[in-house]
C-alpha cells in the first residue's frame, strides 16, 4: 500500500520485540515459515528511501493493547467494510470536556464539592443528576476546602 501511495520514507512501529529485531536483521530467522517474510522485508527495504523499525513495549502502549482486546471480541465478517476509528487524546477527564458553561456561575466541580461537604444534593438536581453527582464524588475527596 505504501508503494502504491508513492511513499518514500516509512516508519514501522510494533509491540513485538521479536518481529522488530528480526525485521532489522539483528536476530536470525530460523523458522522456515518466517524466512520468506524476512526476505520480503529485505526486498521492500530496497524500494524505500528509508525504513525505520521502532519497538514499543506493550506496557508503554496501553491504547494498542485495548484496541487489540476490542478487536478480538468483535465479530468481523470477512467482506464487511469497517470505518476507521478516530481517537482523541485529551489532557483532562471526559466529564470536564462535556461542560460548556455552568448556568449558576459556579465552577464545574461545585456540586461535587458541596455533596462531599454536606451529603446533600443541590436543590435543582433531579434523580439522574443526583446519581451522577454521587458517582463523580466517589472519585474525589476533600482536604479541608480543597477538592
Amino acid at each position: 500500500m505504501a508503494l502504491d501511495l508513492d511513499v518514500h520514507e516509512l516508519l514501522f512501529v510494533g509491540d513485538s520485540n521479536l518481529l522488530t529485531r528480526k525485521a532489522l536483521g539483528e536476530w536470525e530467522t530460523r523458522d522456515t515459515k518466517l524466512i520468506p517474510y524476512r526476505q520480503c522485508v529485505q526486498d521492500l527495504n530496497k524500494r524505500f528511501k528509508s525504513i525505520e523499525f521502532r519497538y514499543i513495549p506493550r506496557f508503554h502502549n496501553e491504547l494498542a493493547d485495548a484496541l487489540a482486546t476490542l478487536a478480538s471480541i468483535l465479530p468481523y465478517p470477512g467482506n464487511t467494510h469497517i470505518d476507521r476509528l478516530e481517537i482523541q487524546v485529551r489532557n483532562q477527564h471526559g466529564y470536564y470536556n462535556t461542560i460548556q458553561e455552568e448556568l449558576d456561575g459556579q465552577p464545574w466541580y461545585h456540586d461535587i464539592k458541596q455533596f462531599l461537604k454536606t451529603r446533600e444534593y443541590p436543590e435543582h438536581a433531579k434523580g439522574d443528576q443526583k446519581g451522577t453527582i454521587r458517582r463523580l464524588a466517589g472519585g474525589f475527596f476533600l482536604d479541608r476546602e480543597i477538592l
